[in-house]
């Protein structure tokens, strides 16, 4: 069987993944080792270049590994985020005199994604149809034998229900960006599915009566809820608008909860919310950026510096002062919201975590327990909760009719949220997707259908 030239992608705020079909259905990727979804993430490494020279890009775990050994260069991460954003067009700085666009960061990601994905069907190809001649045959694991290459030229690429809360201009913009994005790195035919949907589909293939199912999908960036109705006598139909009863989303989740774990528990210890010698709260902005991804570069601008040094009297304990000064100088905010990500994860798993903060200042560390990071998130907790109660409100139904609440994203890690949102479902079971997957998974099985009849 010739490899089929469609897949789809999950490009995900925090983690991304792509679907292959196969003869019976679909499969993911393994894009790292044996692992099925890669953090979406590129590091820009600019040590040693020469002027002429371009960086070097590392993607996912390996662009997380250049950060923490202290290759010079920049890592960039959530990159969805910027998407419908004015900087979407803007160039940012990498090291070395370098710099590059937002919106090649994001062309140069899925890229690779694609490029993974096409070595991966020739590979499977090879063992389906040993012996076959191949064009790119040195890209294939030592082992392999050579399979006929296709190009991946159709995809169906996931999206939030809103990658731009309140404001639809905006948010279909970051769709289209997306778009060209994908077909710059040589996708003909471009279609979306929203991620919830896709987290349906793959629920789904797995039941065997019809339920009327609220979706939870929360990962890095946005919290989407769809209501589906699913069943056996269902998964065969291609238009699934009909089932799609109501879908809502916010933008708040796991990357708005990294941030609000690091101005409660980490930067107050280089100043946040403190006080200066009039009694006035120190300014906050810098604290902000520190704590916000795509900004904290701009913080390290040597007019910014300049600026902040300038700040010492606003301060009433100038030790304040003197960490956060190391943090700009030594440029350590993606270490900083790294160690609250850390945080976040190690509190969801264990209910305690520990904070080495070392890296300021010798010695210096912190801890956060459940009931803290619960408080410091509980702003964003309660609107996903509204996301789920305006959800129904759409649909015109009531809480006890939802006959199972499906859970997927990464987001849905931290228990006190699922718990939140569970409790206002008296009715429905809970089910939990593969919390990195699912929507992948999904988006494959609509590529399936969509594109099956439709191939070259």
């Amino acid at each position: 069987m010739l490899p089929l030239p469609y897949c789809a992608i999950d490009f995900g705020t925090s983690n991304s993944a792509i679907a292959l079909p196969t003869e019976s259905g679909v499969r993911l990727v393994a894009l790292e080792a044996d692992q099925r979804t890669m953090p979406t993430a590129v590091f820009y490494a600019v040590e040693g270049l020469a002027a002429h020279e371009l960086p070097q890009r590392h993607y996912g775990r390996a662009a997380v590994a250049a950060y923490v050994e202290g290759i010079e260069g920049r890592l960039m991460r959530s990159m969805k985020s910027i998407l419908g954003s004015t900087l979407a067009e803007q160039a940012t700085d990498v090291g070395a005199g370098k710099s590059v666009r937002y919106l090649d960061v994001v062309s140069g990601y899925l890229r690779h994604l694609k490029a993974l994905a096409e070595r991966d069907a020739q590979v499977a190809n090879s063992r389906a149809t040993p012996g076959a001649s191949s064009e790119i045959a040195s890209a294939n694991p030592p082992t392999a034998r050579p399979g006929r290459f296709v190009p991946l030229t159709r995809v169906i690429l996931g999206r939030p229900v809103f990658f731009v809360d309140d404001d639809p201009q905006r948010d279909a913009r970051a769709q289209d960006v997306l778009a060209q994005a994908a077909r710059d790195v040589g996708f003909r035919d471009v279609l979306f599915q929203y991620e919830p949907i896709a987290a349906a589909l793959d629920y789904e293939t797995t039941i065997r009566s019809e339920q009327l199912v609220l979706v939870a999908d929360i990962g890095g960036g946005t919290s989407d809820f769809s209501l589906v109705r699913v069943g056996p006598q269902r998964r065969a139909r291609l238009d699934r608008r009909d089932d799609i009863l109501a879908n809502h989303g916010v933008h708040s989740a796991g990357t708005d909860f990294d941030r609000h774990i690091e101005l409660a528990r980490i930067l107050p210890h280089c100043g946040y919310l403190g006080h200066g010698p009039n009694g006035r709260e120190v300014p906050s902005k810098v604290y902000f950026d520190l704590a916000t991804w795509h900004l904290i570069n701009t913080v390290y601008v040597p007019g910014r510096v300049a600026e902040l040094r300038q700040m010492k009297g606003f301060y009433n304990d100038l030790l304040m002062h003197r960490r956060l000064l190391t943090v700009v100088t030594e440029q350590l905010g993606h270490a900083l919201i790294a160690r609250a990500e850390a945080a976040k994860i190690e509190v969801a798993e264990q209910g305690l975590a520990h904070l080495d903060l070392s890296l300021i200042e010798p010695g210096l560390a912190a801890t956060l327990n459940e009931a803290e990071a619960v408080q410091a998130m509980d702003a964003d907790l309660q609107r996903i909760v509204c996301a789920a109660d305006q959800t129904l409100r759409q649909a015109g139904l009531a809480h006890d009719q939802i006959d199972v609440l499906y859970f997927t994203g990464g987001s849905t890690g931290f228990t006190p949220l699922t718990t939140r949102i569970a409790a206002r479902f008296p009715n429905a079971a809970v089910r939990r997707g593969d919390r990195f997957a699912s929507v992948a998974q999904g988006l494959g099985v609509h590529a399936r259908r969509v594109f099956a009849g439709a191939l070259d």
